[in-house]
């Protein structure tokens, strides 16, 4: 049997310090995640992650940065993923756009929002990825401010 795993992708979008998520039902069960999906046949990662974000929120995405390229194997189905996730900018709400139906609804939570809902993320991806990024910036700003301590900037 040749082993396939599934390709999916992510969008991270932030706001004042909140994260764009989504609550979805998935086999009778609410969970929380990014906007976020499989790779279809002949789309790129970054067409799909577009595409994903806009059918799951309704926002149109501009991605701008790899955060991380992740491997979960579901534990209770014979199913791996392998999930890129970008950031990126949210630039346009169309609030006319109909949203994939096991959307519930969108949603902006902090950090520690979506930590306190742990068991109810659709899996350990979506709050692994928040802390790349997060821990990606604090290392800019440590980079930045070592620049600025030897009087480069």
């Amino acid at each position: 049997m040749i082993w396939k795993p599934h390709v999916t992708v992510a969008a991270l979008i932030e706001n004042e310090g909140r994260f764009l998520l989504v609550q979805e039902l998935i086999s009778g069960r609410s969970v929380y995640n990014q906007p976020a999906g499989h790779l279809e046949d002949g789309e790129t990662l970054m067409e799909a992650v577009i595409r994903e974000t806009r059918e799951e929120t309704a926002w149109e995405f501009e991605p701008e940065s790899l955060v991380g390229i992740y491997q979960w194997r579901h534990p209770e189905k014979t199913k791996t993923f392998i999930r890129a996730t970008f950031s990126g900018k949210g630039m346009h709400h169309d609030t006319d756009c109909e949203l994939d139906a096991c959307i519930e609804r969108t949603l902006w939570l902090t950090p520690e929002e979506i930590r306190t809902r742990h068991d109810r993320l659709r899996s350990p991806m979506v709050l692994r990825s928040i802390e790349d990024y997060l821990a990606c910036g604090l290392l800019q700003e440590r980079r930045l401010a070592a620049i600025r301590a030897c009087g480069l900037l």
